[in-house]
């Protein structure tokens, strides 16, 4: 008995000794992670040891699983097309996330929009522009108010009501792959995905990450990018969200892709751009789309006393000129 015991003991201390030296052979060093998701860019740099390459992507498509409507196969699709869902981690996070923005919005959030933005000629469907008929038809099942969580089920309180939260997706996307970085030890990243960012720490010049913020553009497809601005971040997440890439034009006639959930219009806003920094990169995403519904009167007057999210908004100005406003929050946090 006493041999076995000692044995245990030496054979511990070995393997002990053995893992201390495996990683102090181990050092930390700056990885890359890039490829495409959602049909968009992604981009991750992280200081591990290990190369995490798998469980990025695992992470990422544990997230489509979720929330994607392009796969139909998801949770979300799986509901959009009335079948009994029973709610993940994922699922709850987006849906509370997105109701508490509804509400402190006065309802410019709402993942229930998706009818409009595909009878708009967004989302998945494509056709001629709504009529005012169709647009007062789709708004009878369009609401946050119509969908809840009740055990673990989500429940829609009418068969044609559809969730999609692309709008606040990615941002969560960038936050969980953030989460898992951090369990493996990593404090010091930066994830991207289609332009929303979530980091923590310092990048390699050991220095707070520099985000770049995009100047508007008349040119839909362009891939140069003129920089209005840069954000230096050591915690959170930033999103912009903006009228001037993505639109169609039907009949001479140029419509956005914001759709006002409350009257069931393409949004034509005053905004060129809102960005926004939040504690998370999913908050941010989702108030980047909210302020781009409310336009910029209600942005200032909801926005300028706020300590927790730090906004910044673009306008077109009588003489064409750009019109920048931030809140204060924003301002400390851009580079000079």
């Amino acid at each position: 008995m006493i041999t076995r015991r000692y044995m245990a003991i030496v054979l511990a201390a070995i393997l002990g000794v053995v893992a201390l030296y495996c990683t102090r052979q181990r050092p930390l060093q700056w990885r890359e992670s890039s490829g495409v998701v959602w049909t968009t860019d992604f981009h991750i740099s992280y200081m591990a040891a290990d190369d995490l390459n798998d469980s990025i992507r695992a992470v990422l498509q544990s997230v489509d699983r979720s929330a994607s409507v392009y796969n139909d196969s998801s949770l979300v699709a799986r509901f959009n097309a009335g079948h009994f869902v029973v709610v993940d981690a994922i699922i709850d996070t987006l849906f509370q996330a997105s109701l508490m923005v509804h509400q402190q919005s006065g309802g410019a959030f709402d993942p229930t929009v998706m009818p409009l933005v595909n009878a708009w000629g967004f989302g998945y469907k494509n056709g001629e522009l709504p009529t005012e008929a169709q647009i007062d038809s789709i708004l009878r099942f369009v609401g946050l108010k119509n969908v809840s969580i009740e055990g673990s089920r989500l429940i829609k309180s009418d068969s044609r009501v559809q969730l999609d939260f692309s709008s606040i997706a990615k941002g969560l996307a960038c936050d969980e792959v953030g989460r898992m970085l951090r369990r493996n030890g990593v404090s010091h990243f930066m994830v991207e995905i289609g332009g929303e960012v979530a980091c923590a720490g310092l990048n390699r010049q050991g220095k707070p990450w520099h985000v770049s913020v995009d100047l508007p553009t008349d040119q839909p497809d362009s891939v140069s990018h003129e920089a209005a601005l840069v954000v230096a971040l050591e915690q959170g997440g930033i999103a912009t969200s903006g009228n001037y890439r993505k639109y169609r034009e039907t009949g001479g006639k140029r419509v956005s892709h914001i759709v006002d959930p409350k009257t069931g219009r393409s949004q034509t806003s005053d905004l060129l751009s809102v960005t926004v920094v939040a504690p998370n990169c999913m908050l941010a995403d989702a108030w980047a789309t909210a302020c781009m519904v409310m336009g910029s009167e209600r942005v200032v007057q909801l926005m300028e006393g706020r300590k927790d999210l730090g906004v910044m908004t673009i306008t077109a100005g009588s003489q064409g000129q750009l019109v920048v406003w931030s809140n204060a929050r924003f301002a400390q946090l851009v580079v000079q």
